[in-house]
């Protein structure tokens, strides 16, 4: 089976979350989401892995195998939690190339950019932006 393209996971995104009308709905999902999402060792939770900006704490950990960047990541916060799940869902086990090279318009799509606090959406971009220089530092690696 092809694997679904960076853009085809997040129409898919888009999609579900456009089945509620209510954003409280809108959110439990986000929260299901980060529930679902496995985390990380607590030895894995190192001061380098934390990404700065973001009001929570979020750790994202990054390895390249077979010429794909897989990444796994956490948070103490759910919502957060569920927001690095969506980020995982489109740019795990991706070249780095195609991490680097993607148009994330899933986020602006689903309308979550105008539903999250200020510091919410900084941390979101602080997460998306460690994501992409990970691709660019293991592409130049």
């Amino acid at each position: 089976m092809d694997k679904k393209s960076i853009n085809e996971v997040q129409d898919e995104i888009v999609e579900e979350f456009g089945a509620f009308d209510d954003w409280m709905d809108k959110y439990a999902l986000l929260i299901d989401l980060g529930s679902n999402l496995e985390g990380l060792k607590d030895e894995e939770k190192k001061p380098e892995m934390l990404i700065e900006g973001c009001q929570s704490r979020v750790w994202i950990v990054a390895e390249m195998r077979d010429g794909r960047l897989h990444f796994r990541a956490d948070s103490d916060a759910l919502i957060v939690k569920g927001l690095v799940a969506l980020l995982l869902r489109v740019l795990d086990n991706r070249t780095a190339k195609e991490i680097a090279e993607a148009d994330l318009y899933f986020i602006q799509k689903m309308g979550l950019s105008e539903h999250l606090s200020p510091t919410r959406s900084n941390g979101l971009l602080a997460m998306l932006k460690q994501m992409k220089y990970y691709a660019v530092a293991f592409s130049q690696a």
